[in-house]
């Protein structure tokens, strides 16, 4: 499994599980943002410390999450950003559209 989720009363943690987010898996991690924002849970932490690398579909999938997060009135928390996937979000100035945690506890704080 490329992504792992864990629900707790007001937020899921998604833990991706793969070193490369592209496109090869891209369209699980949406189908996961969908199924939560389904279940009526509007705050996400995405745990990706596993993760080394991301592409412009990884991105896409992690903003559409974003989406549907801001649209349920609820809030994307990323944390364990790897230095090169870091530098993408940095470059694509997506930094000042998501919130970014260093930890797990931090996220939790922020949510």
């Amino acid at each position: 499994m490329n992504f792992t989720k864990t629900d707790f009363n007001t937020y899921s943690v998604i833990t991706s599980n793969v070193e490369k987010l592209d496109s090869s898996n891209s369209a699980e991690l949406k189908a996961e943002f969908v199924l939560i924002n389904q279940s009526s849970i509007n705050n996400v932490i995405l745990d990706l410390s596993h993760t080394k690398y991301c592409d412009s579909s990884g991105l896409s999938a992690v903003l559409i999450g974003n989406r549907l997060c801001k649209d349920s009135s609820g809030k994307l928390v990323i944390n364990g950003l790897q230095a090169n996937v870091e530098k993408l979000i940095n470059i694509s100035q997506l930094d000042k559209v998501f919130i970014i945690s260093a930890d797990l506890e931090a996220a939790k704080n922020l949510i």
